[in-house]
């Protein structure tokens, strides 16, 4: 059901299906969960058997098939429990009965010690039940229930009577006298034992009873839908919209039923295609009928001999004077100078939308200055009787309509009093305009056409609201290109103001069709529009507020000016690092259930574990859709490392679940682990969120441990990790998420939104990144004794905020402004209020910034719609797939690193020697001196690195600085070596055995 807005600019927000849950209920009751529609219900229940005053010797359980199939009772049982206790006695039904549709089936129970009738049981058990209140259910299997507020697949119907556990409202309270009846025979289950269920005289019922069917509902009906009346001015020809549907037939055929009216007719009938579909006809009223009034009736036959009738109201006069054009109700400002009035005015409809129609002057005043269209707020009713062209003369109250409060005025006629045609057939030229427009409030109401090509902006209203928004080329964020509070960002930011229009569908409900929608199931940002024609309308939009829209009148055709594309094709380096956030994903879903099918579960956030605290899927189906399309998304970009954001706070169970179905997408069925999880660092927050690292151990050689940042400031902790490529070469990775923009704080204080384009929390994010490259990046940097630190991650801010000024005026290079607004594009990674900005980024440290080669975006995401994400609930129509678009709402950033290998094989340009070796009695010891020759013609860089290989077994060089590749080295600490420069150390030797003291070796320039 949709809640349908007072203007026609509002849509109606989807209300969620029903959905029965275990509750608490009054006096400390709990409601049972509706089971599944069984066909056989418990109808009966007795429990004052053999007391005092009753009639019936035994306690007994009826049962019921109010369906229309038999159904097996085999292996079932009837159980009972007291009002509140939680031990079930059970009587197994023996056999395997079947049950006929209508049939009933007794089950006796235990027998009191007073007098009464003997009953004629089907099944016969022994447990005593209480007269008064208790539990009684109905199982598929012989197994006792559990606890006294059982649930799952096996219980199939359940009756509390004055009990603590039922379903829907507790059951009636009995007595000796009475039994619980379902009404209707035991034909009505709404699961709600209070309705259900009546207290009345017992009446037992079994196999060979009367057979009791529940009946076949009444086929369904025609429904007409026609307008109450129809007003025509004398002497013009005019028509009405008339419709008629079944549910389950096919309406096929239409007649008027009333006393015939000369040039009163219907025409151009319409049979409905199938069932459900819809027939139509129209009313024409000729231009020549007389004055007066007609009442039409209007019969409507379908294909299973069902009629029904409408009546229109046809009236035919001269119609009440103009008292002002629609342009002098609009006026030149922003309200009408005839608000609160009741005005006739006339013009040509020029569109219909589901609230109402657009009027416009067909000649107009000729001043830009005053609007010549209005907008008309009528019923359907109303509404059905005008067509596209007719020209009406109307009678309504001028009101200026303000969908948001204090916001722009939208004048339009509401409380319509007469609606007369005067015309038909009448063609509108559409005004040709362009965006960036100064003032679409010249125009509201009436019909354009964009003369210029119009950009997708944002999509992320078009599943629930049909809404696009265009702009004339891509829109950026202000502070994604100036810095905060500057006059250049001010005139963007007014200029973005003035160059957006939303393409709505005309419908304001949830459309049932996603609209707009291209041959590959989407329609993207940057994706073209031209041509575009419509009514200029203005009202609530998607994501609050209100603004200009667009109801088209002619079906725009979009062009795939941006269509999808693989990841982005970087500059080659040895090492590929990205950053991805995947949107929440977590293993334990919002239901309460979790990938494994534990029910009960719950998410940690801060002290706190609930499954409200879980984000993401609502349950495994969801988690399955999530997993396919961010699992995609990471084996296309192929990273050597990645860094991702907004994984469950789970330890390392969530991220490693994605790890292993990554794998397990590479290379199938083979076990074969092409990713591993960065083990977690020692402080992961508090948020149900965290950051995390995977990454290829066949490219990358984790440096120590995982560091992280607990100090109060992050509740997300910032993640590093060092590694070694397979060249030696080392760098530090630093994954962060900054606090959001969101769930904006009250009162005046640093965090609160300033209206510079940074939204709330900046003051926040500035001290996180302040932190950052004050503390923790120095920390990381001096634990991997290297100083080339790449940060990557969510930060929350655009491109010159101030969190990422703060990193930069450091001497972090930012790495999308160098290659990407560098390169003559626009970097961004998100798109909110259709504008587009990159919150995801790639910050490089002095000492790793020459080795970064290249840096983009994969715009894989924030330019697709929301609606064909993963989710299943809210949405018209199902379009996902599980291609790796809309992954997420962030785009991944991808790096390419060409990380030069530490140390370089000099041996070539030098001449090595060695003295004879002595031997000290003291010591046990070889010594010599050991010299370096640079012969060639350029100076050498040092620190070098001598290594000496293939020493025999039993010696060993006693004074080595290290090991490399199984070989001891001597590094020698001299800056340069110039041409002919030698330098000269010592050699010490031990040795066990008899082999002679031998090497080879090798010269190295730079560190190991």
């Amino acid at each position: 059901m949709k809640t349908t807005f007072h203007s026609p600019n509002a849509k109606a927000a989807s209300t969620p299906g029903r959905r029965t849950i275990i509750a608490a209920a009054l006096m400390a009751g709990l409601s049972a969960s509706a089971h599944a529609d069984s066909p056989v219900v418990i109808s009966q229940v007795y429990g004052g058997g053999g007391n005092s005053g009753a009639t019936i010797k035994n306690d007994f359980i009826e049962l019921f098939n109010r369906g229309t199939q038999p159904v097996s009772l085999a292996g079932w049982s009837v159980q009972y429990a007291s009002a509140s206790g939680s031990s079930w006695q059970v009587t197994k039904i023996s056999g395997s009965p079947v049950l006929q549709p209508g049939q009933y089936y007794l089950v006796q129970e235990a027998a009191g010690t007073g007098a009464g009738a003997a009953l004629t049981p089907d099944a016969t058990g022994t447990i005593p039940m209480s007269g008064t209140a208790g539990k009684v259910a109905l199982v598929n299997d012989g197994n006792a229930l559990s606890g006294a507020a059982p649930a799952g697949a096996t219980l199939v119907d359940l009756l509390g009577f004055n009990a603590g556990y039922f379903e829907g409202s507790n059951g009636p309270g009995l007595t000796n006298t009475t039994a619980a009846l379902r009404a209707n025979g035991g034909c009505t289950d709404t699961d709600n034992n209070g309705s259900d269920f009546t207290a009345g005289a017992p009446n037992p019922r079994n196999t060979a009873s009367p057979l009791h069917s529940c009946g076949v509902p009444p086929a369904p009906p025609i429904v007409a839908s026609c307008p109450a009346s129809l007003a025509m001015a004398a002497g013009f020809a005019g028509s009405a919209d008339l419709s008629a549907t079944d549910a389950d037939g096919i309406v096929n055929n239409a007649v008027i039923t009333s006393t015939a009216v000369p040039g009163i007719s219907l025409v151009n009938f319409q049979a409905a295609s199938a069932a459900g579909a819809n027939a139509t006809v129209s009313l024409s009223v000729g231009a020549g009928v007389a004055q007066g009034s007609y009442p039409v009736v209007v019969r409507f036959d379908n294909d299973q001999s069902q009629q029904a009738s409408c009546t229109i109201n046809v009236s035919v006069a001269s119609p009440t004077g103009v008292t002002h054009s629609i342009p002098q109700i609009q006026g030149p400002g922003d309200t009408s100078p005839y608000a609160g009035t009741v005005q006739t005015t006339e013009g040509v409809v020029t569109a219909k939308v589901g609230s109402g129609f657009f009027l416009q002057d067909a000649v107009g005043d000729g001043d830009p200055q005053t609007s010549d269209g209005i907008f008309v707020y009528t019923t359907a009713a109303n509404s059905g009787t005008v067509q596209v062209g007719d020209q009406v003369r109307i009678t309504g109250t001028v009101t200026d309509y303000a969908p948001v409060a204090g916001g722009h005025a939208y004048t339009e006629l509401q409380n319509i009093s007469a609606i007369v045609k005067t015309g038909s057939g009448i063609a509108v030229t559409p005004t040709n305009i362009q965006l960036p427009y100064a003032n679409l409030g010249q125009v509201e109401g009436m019909l354009v056409r964009f003369t210029n090509a119009l950009t997708v902006s944002q999509l992320e209203f078009l599943g629930d609201r049909g809404e696009v928004t265009l702009s004339s080329g891509r829109l950026e964020a202000p502070t994604n290109h100036y810095r905060a509070g500057s006059n250049e960002a001010k005139a963007l930011a007014l200029a973005n103001a003035g160059n957006q229009i939303v393409l709505d569908d005309g419908i304001f409900t949830t459309p049932a069709t996603i609209p707009y929608l291209g041959a590959d199931g989407s329609l993207r940002a940057g994706d073209t529009v031209s041509g575009l024609t419509g009514v200029v309308d203005f009202g609530a939009k998607g994501g609050g507020g209100a603004g200009f829209k667009l109801q088209p009148t002619a079906a725009p055709v979009f062009s795939q000016d941006n269509p999808r594309t693989a990841p982005p094709a970087l500059v080659a380096g040895n090492i590929k690092v990205a950053s991805a956030n995947v949107l929440n994903y977590f293993t334990t879903f919002t239901n309460g259930t979790d990938v494994e099918g534990h029910t009960g579960q719950g998410c940690a956030l801060g002290s706190s574990v609930s499954k409200s605290n879980c984000r993401g899927a609502d349950n495994l189906n969801e988690f399955n859709r999530q997993t396919a399309k961010i699992v995609g998304e990471l084996k296309a970009i192929d990273a050597d490392v990645f860094g991702l954001m907004e994984i469950q706070n789970s330890g390392e169970y969530t991220v490693g679940y994605l790890v292993k179905a990554l794998n397990e997408a590479i290379s199938p069925g083979t076990g074969f682990q092409t990713y591993a999880v960065v083990p977690k660092p020692a402080s992961t927050g508090t948020d149900a969120i965290r950051v995390a690292m995977i990454y290829k151990p066949a490219s990358l050689t984790m440096v120590g441990g995982a560091m992280s940042d607990a100090d109060s400031i992050n509740n997300r902790p910032p993640m590093a990790q060092t590694f070694v490529a397979a060249n030696g070469a080392k760098f530090s990775l630093i994954v962060n998420h900054l606090k959001s923009k969101g769930s904006c704080p009250t009162g005046s204080g640093g965090d609160a939104d300033k209206g510079d384009g940074q939204s709330c929390w900046n003051a926040t994010r500035v001290n996180q990144a302040t932190r950052l490259v004050t503390t923790f990046a120095p920390q990381v940097a001096a634990a991997a004794g290297d100083a080339k630190v790449l940060m990557i991650g969510d930060f929350n801010s655009y491109g010159m905020e101030d969190p990422i000024k703060v990193i930069t005026d450091t001497g972090y290079v930012n790495q999308l402004e160098r290659f990407v607004r560098g390169g003559g594009g626009m970097p961004y990674s998100f798109v909110f209020n259709g504008e587009a900005g990159y919150l995801d980024h790639a910050l490089a440290s002095p000492a790793l910034t020459p080795s970064v080669v290249d840096a983009a975006e994969w715009h894989n995401n924030a330019d697709e719609p929301t609606v064909v994400d993963y989710n299943t609930d809210g949405k018209p129509e199902d379009k996902y797939t599980a291609a790796p678009y809309r992954a997420s709402d962030h785009d991944p950033v991808v790096i390419s690193l060409n990380l030069a290998a530490p140390y370089s094989d000099v041996s070539a340009g030098v001449k090595t020697s060695a003295t004879g070796l002595v031997f000290n009695r003291a010591t046990g010891k070889y010594s010599s001196t050991f010299s370096v020759t640079n012969t060639g013609a350029a100076a050498l860089s040092g620190p070098f690195q001598v290594e000496f290989d293939g020493l025999p077994a039993g010696v060993t060089l006693s004074n080595a600085s290290g090991s490399h590749a199984g070989a001891p080295y001597i590094t020698v600490n001299a800056a340069t070596l110039a041409p002919g420069a030698t330098v000269s150390f010592a050699l010490s030797f031990s040795k066990t055995g008899t082999a002679n003291i031998s090497y080879t070796t090798k010269v190295y320039s730079g560190n190991f």
